[in-house]
C-alpha cells in the first residue's frame, strides 16, 4: 500500500520501536504534520482472547467524558409515546415502517440505531445489512431499551460501542486531534479502564497484548501496556 508524503514524513519523525507512555504518545500525535481536516484520535487494542469462544466475545459500550467530537446522527425505531420521547431527546430519525423501507432500499445516512424491545421482531430482518456495519441494535450495548431518552442523550453525548473482531482486535475513537491534551487523555483513560474490566474470567495468559494510538491518516504510536494499565487504574 502506497502512503502519502505526509504519512511518510510523520512515520520518520519518531522512534517506531519505542513504547511510549500515554502523555508522550499524545504529544507525538500532536507533533506530526497536520492534515487538512480535524483527524480523529483512535485507540487500537490487540487482545489475548479467542473470539471464537462465547465467553471471550467482548461487546459493550461506554460514554467518553469529552465526547467523540463527531456529530452523531441517531435513528430510533419507536412508536407512540416512545417515538415522541425520542424526538424530544433530539433523535434525527424516528419511526418504523418508513425507516424499515428506506434502509431495505439501501439508505444508511445515520451513525447509531436505537430500538424499543417490542419492535425487535420487525427490525430483526435488517440484521444482514445493519450487522456488518455495526449498527444493529443490541441489549448488550444499550441500544435496545425502553429508556429512549437516556439512549439518545448518550449517543449524542459521546457514546462509543465496541466489539472484538475475529482477529481479537478492538478499535475505538477517542476524540479529535484538536481536543486539549488533557481531554484526549481523559477519554483514553476511560477507554483503557473499560477494556481492562472486560478481561474474561476464563482467560489464562496475557489479555492486553498491544495498545496503539493513531490519527485517522497517521502512523501508529505504540503504548507501554504496563504504563497504560496504571493510568487506567489511577
Amino acid at each position: 500500500m502506497k502512503h502519502s508524503k505526509r504519512y511518510e514524513q510523520a512515520y520518520s519523525m519518531f522512534d517506531r520501536q519505542k513504547r511510549f507512555d500515554l502523555d508522550e504518545a499524545i504529544k507525538v500525535l500532536k507533533s506530526l504534520p497536520a492534515s487538512k481536516f480535524d483527524e480523529t484520535v483512535e485507540v487500537h487494542f490487540n487482545l489475548g482472547v479467542d473470539p471464537r469462544k462465547a465467553d471471550q466475545q467482548i461487546r459493550n459500550s461506554l460514554v467518553l467524558p469529552h465526547g467523540t467530537g463527531k456529530v452523531v446522527r441517531v435513528l430510533v425505531f419507536a412508536e407512540g409515546d416512545k417515538a415522541e420521547e425520542a424526538r424530544q431527546a433530539g433523535a434525527d430519525y424516528v419511526g418504523l415502517e418508513d425507516l424499515l423501507e428506506k434502509i431495505t432500499g439501501g439508505w444508511f445516512d445515520f451513525d447509531m440505531v436505537i430500538a424499543t424491545p417490542n419492535l425487535m421482531g420487525k427490525i430483526g430482518k435488517l440484521g444482514r445489512v445493519l450487522g456488518p456495519r455495526g449498527l444493529m441494535p443490541n441489549p448488550k450495548d444499550g441500544t435496545v431499551t425502553m429508556d429512549v431518552i437516556k439512549a439518545v442523550n448518550e449517543a449524542k453525548g459521546g457514546k462509543v460501542t465496541y466489539r472484538v473482531d475475529k482477529f481479537a482486535n478492538l478499535h475505538m475513537p477517542a476524540g479529535k486531534l484538536s481536543f486539549e491534551d488533557a481531554h484526549i487523555r481523559e477519554n483514553i483513560k476511560t477507554i483503557l479502564s473499560a477494556v481492562i474490566k472486560e478481561r474474561p474470567a476464563t482467560l489464562k495468559g496475557v489479555f492486553l497484548k498491544s495498545i496503539t494510538l493513531c490519527t485517522t491518516m497517521g502512523p501508529g504510536v505504540k503504548l507501554q501496556v504496563a504504563s497504560a494499565t496504571l493510568v487506567a487504574k489511577s
